[in-house]
């Protein structure tokens, strides 16, 4: 299929809406998010400079990524009104070009959009999200206190921790146990009073310990001791903040954090999944979307192009409510996640279908 002027022609007002369409949005939200933070900014003194390049440089790209549906969509209606308007996709499609064909340069924009997102989102913008967050965390958030009680992490197949507090100031932990069992017999059970993490040597300091032991025959052995440096399946990290840490890994690194949660048989795994799934679903939701802006918007309408832009700026909220909705069903662990991500797709793609029998062809 070769390019055409037509293709060319609708491309660029594609490409060059969206842009515009991005830079308007993230301009109106950037000055209401310094609005709603100012008085932060004054209390927290981070310095201008911060300000712009800690938190707002990075701010921009993880908003752009979140509005890309639909700024992907408004910009597709935009364009497609003003031809409708104007009655030149009637020209085109009595020139003898099918309805489907005018879709070929939407396809094409939408798709080089959706395959740049999809980077971005996977390796480039939870880099930046990590310097947002690490700034909100330092100047807009009270600090984090590990509050926790009780805790319980598998650290190995057969292989249990146990702590009753910590304190993640200090890195110390108090009333540590670490059992293993095997086929439901206690094999070994190491207590101590606290453990230290020790960065200089990146071990656990067991402090004031004692050390049971139970070989096959049944025989036990007790051991206790002052000190003794180990290394364990467990980091501070660990006990640290996870306020947004799912925004800020990698797409490789997300699923090696799934992977890990999954083996301690960690509780709270649901947001990192969720996570995965949108940005698998974004690129073809920019898709979806753009198609059905120009269903939408392409037959002449009486009250002009900005009736069709004012419908499509309703259905985009639409989609946006829709989206929350769903992802927060998820989070509930009332709906599968994978299921959950793709149900606005879904739904919207259906609603295309029944859209596509009015357009003009």
């Amino acid at each position: 299929m070769k390019i055409k002027i037509l293709d060319r022609y609708v491309f660029t007002k594609f490409i060059a809406s969206f842009l515009f369409v991005v830079f308007a949005l993230t301009a109106v939200i950037c000055v209401i998010d310094f609005t709603e933070k100012n008085d932060d900014f004054i209390r927290s003194q981070p310095g201008i400079k911060k300000i712009i390049f800690s938190y707002y440089f990075n701010f921009i790209p993880y908003i752009t990524n979140m509005l890309s549906p639909i700024t992907v969509f408004i910009a597709t209606v935009f364009v497609t009104a003003r031809l409708a308007s104007r009655t030149e996709i009637i020209a085109i499609l009595n020139s003898g070009v099918s309805f489907v064909r005018f879709l070929v340069p939407y396809i094409a924009g939408s798709s080089i959009i959706g395959l740049c997102i999809f980077g971005l989102n996977s390796f480039i913008i939870p880099h930046s999200n990590a310097k947002r967050v690490g700034f909100e965390l330092q100047y807009l958030k009270q600090k984090f206190n590990y509050e926790a009680r009780n805790v319980h992490i598998k650290v190995a197949p057969e292989t249990y921790a146990y702590l009753e507090s910590y304190n993640n100031q200090s890195d110390i932990g108090y009333q540590f146990t670490l059992e293993t069992v095997r086929n439901g017999a206690l094999i070994s059970k190491l207590k101590s009073e606290r453990i230290t993490w020790v960065p200089a040597i990146k071990k656990w300091r067991v402090e004031d310990y004692s050390l049971r032991q139970i070989d096959t025959a049944g025989e036990e052995t007790y051991t206790k001791g002052t000190n003794i440096d180990t290394t364990l399946r467990i980091l501070p990290k660990d006990f640290a903040s996870t306020y947004l840490l799912y925004e800020t890994l990698s797409t490789p690194e997300l699923n090696a954090h799934i992977s890990e949660m999954e083996a301690r048989g960690a509780d709270d795994i649901m947001a990192y999944r969720i996570e995965k799934y949108l940005r698998l679903t974004y690129p073809f939701a920019i898709l979806i979307l753009t198609l059905i802006g120009v269903i939408l918007s392409a037959r002449k309408s009486r009250e002009g192009a900005g009736f069709q832009i004012a419908l499509g700026f309703a259905l985009a909220f639409i989609y946006i409510i829709f989206f929350i909705m769903s992802r927060s069903i998820a989070q509930a662990g009332s709906i599968d996640p994978l299921l959950a991500c793709w149900l606005p797709n879904i739904v919207f793609s259906c609603i295309g279908l029944l859209l596509y029998n009015t357009v003009p062809r």
